[in-house]
């Protein structure tokens, strides 16, 4: 970890970037789902859970595009309601779609290999 040790009283100023937070972000993604149409977020982290969020998004029918810090998610024809194993395995945090996509079609399934 970086520390700053500031001597005298000379007033510090500056800018500084925050990326978003990943614990706002996923349920925000997979609600992105209920939407039915566009949906426009910024300042989503790029990190591995929420580029795993993507993929499963795109696996179900949902069209992700990002352009310079924006996501844009279009959600208006999902024709999956099934759930690839690999990309469930690959984020514990996954399973909150399911919540979404059960009240957008009525159903959703989780395909889960048995080897273990």
């Amino acid at each position: 970890m970086y520390s700053y040790i500031i001597n005298g009283g000379t007033r510090l100023e500056g800018e500084t970037y925050a990326s978003g937070s990943k614990n706002s972000s996923l349920p925000i993604i997979a609600a992105s789902i209920l939407n039915g149409g566009i949906t426009k977020l910024y300042n989503v982290p790029n990190i591995h859970d929420t580029q795993m969020m993507f993929e499963i998004l795109k696996k179900i029918g949902c069209k992700v595009k990002k352009n310079s810090g924006k996501i844009v998610i279009d959600s208006k024809n999902i024709t999956n309601h099934e759930i690839p194993d690999d990309l469930m395995r690959q984020m514990r945090s996954s399973v909150i779609i399911v919540g979404a996509m059960i009240r957008k079609n009525g159903k959703s399934k989780i395909l889960i290999s048995r080897g273990l």
